[in-house]
């Protein structure tokens, strides 16, 4: 059975064990944060309805205007139809209230034939934010996809949000060769994409030399 398949049938216990560690640091703590908050693991099967709808409470007082300016678009219909994907990943982070605060959503998946971690949604309350829990959350992501033995962590990111982008970048995380380009309509216009796809490798392998020469093989 194909890597992927093979990792997203694997039982809830199972998965858990295999791709991440055995304490998510239930305990984090910082300075301008109110008390402990815990980060627990669930599939779009065992999170909660309320706590599903707290996640999109996120997404959408965040990402909603954003999603509606872009080629994407917003529908909250179809935003919460991706959050119930059987393969869908969440990382929980939670008061200690058990109240969301925030979370991370991914999904081991295919890029464009490449085995990969996809991220797609990673939020924060405002008042948790700039204090390193969006690091931690996507490490807790790569952690699975180094795990799994995929190629690479991905990620979608408007153009306009210059803060997600720079934090990106500053995990490592560069534009993907698949990432849409600029282009020019029969009247002249130029239309810039709307988003920007990232990528950061998780294998040895996936080297910008190796790259270098897959090109060159290509050629004629």
């Amino acid at each position: 059975m194909p890597r992927i398949e093979e990792a997203n049938g694997l039982p809830f216990a199972i998965y858990r064990a295999k791709f991440l560690p055995p304490r998510l640091d239930p305990t984090l703590r910082n300075a301008t944060a109110q008390g402990p908050h815990n980060i627990s693991f669930e599939t779009s099967a065992t999170v909660t309805a309320f706590d599903l709808e707290a996640c999109f409470d996120l997404i959408a007082s965040s990402s909603a205007s954003a999603y509606a300016a872009s080629s994407i678009g917003w529908s909250p219909m179809k935003k919460r139809k991706e959050m119930k994907l059987p393969d869908l990943r969440y990382l929980l982070l939670k008061d200690s209230t058990a109240q969301i605060q925030g979370f991370l959503s991914f999904m081991l998946t295919y890029e464009d034939g490449h085995e990969v971690v996809y991220c797609y949604e990673l939020h924060l309350a405002p008042a948790l934010q700039r204090q390193g829990l969006g690091k931690y959350l996507m490490s807790l992501m790569e952690t699975v996809g180094t795990n799994a033995g995929v190629e690479k962590s991905m990620l979608t990111v408007f153009v306009e949000n210059d803060t997600a982008l720079k934090f990106y970048e500053s995990l490592g995380y560069t534009k993907d060769d698949y990432s849409p380009e600029p282009r020019k309509l029969r009247n002249g216009t130029v239309k810039m994409p709307t988003y920007v796809i990232l990528y950061k490798s998780l294998s040895e392998w996936d080297t910008d030399d190796d790259k270098s020469e897959d090109n060159k093989k290509g050629q004629v």
